[in-house]
C-alpha cells in the first residue's frame, strides 16, 4: 500500500507549481508562515518546513524582517 505524502512536501509542491506556472510572480511576498499553516489547516512547523523545502530548491527567498518572496529564476 503507497504512503500517503508528507503535508510539508504537499504544500511546497503546490506552491513550486504555482512559481513554474507564473501564477506567483519572481520578488512577490508569500503568505507568512502562520498563514500558510491556517491556509492549509497544519501546524506551523509544518509550514516552517514547507518554506525550507522551497528555499533549498532556490525557489523562494527569506528577506530577515521583511518576509518571504518568491526567487528570480534563471532563463533556460
Amino acid at each position: 500500500m503507497p504512503t500517503a505524502e508528507a503535508p510539508y512536501r504537499l504544500i511546497a509542491n503546490e506552491i513550486a507549481a504555482k512559481i513554474k506556472s507564473g501564477e506567483l510572480k519572481p520578488g512577490e511576498k508569500l503568505p507568512s508562515t502562520r498563514e500558510l499553516a491556517e491556509t492549509y489547516a497544519v501546524h506551523m512547523n509544518t509550514a516552517s518546513r514547507a518554506l525550507s523545502l522551497l528555499h533549498d530548491r532556490e525557489l523562494i527567498i527569506g528577506q530577515p524582517g521583511r518576509g518571504t518572496y518568491v526567487a528570480e529564476q534563471p532563463r533556460r
